[in-house]
């Protein structure tokens, strides 16, 4: 694997290059009222009443329906979208780690099959846990 450093999601995200995606936790109702889904609706197009997928320039993982096992069919989704679209840099925010209360430890492994993508950025806190 390359050097992470290029991979990190910084921890507080304002504004996008060109390329670049805000993946976010959702809620399946598409209420984007707080943490990182307000962001992504106040700045990056996410669609109210829309808690699933692509939409404006961010990506909605579901992560306040369950416990962790609800979510990681979501996130298995989410790996097969970025894989099919290299030419996207991917910014995974720390989903399901603010409002929906899971753990870092709890989170991180559900995304250990993006590792080996590129075009997926990561939290710090998460590849302390997979790596």
């Amino acid at each position: 694997m390359e050097n992470i450093d290029n991979r990190i999601t910084p921890g507080f995200i304002t504004e996008l290059a060109q390329d670049e995606i805000f993946v976010f936790g959702s809620n399946l109702q598409g209420m984007h009222m707080g943490g990182a889904a307000w962001i992504a609706f106040e700045k990056f197009g996410a669609v109210w009443g829309q808690g699933v997928g692509l939409q404006g320039r961010c990506y909605a993982i579901p992560t306040m329906q369950g416990p962790v096992s609800t979510i990681k069919p979501y996130v298995d989704e989410f790996i097969q979208f970025a894989q099919s679209h290299p030419e996207n840099q991917f910014l995974v925010t720390r989903v399901g780690c603010g409002i929906a209360g899971f753990t870092d430890a709890q989170i991180a492994p559900l995304f250990s099959e993006a590792l080996p993508l590129s075009n997926v950025s990561l939290p710090k806190e998460w590849f302390k846990i997979l790596l």
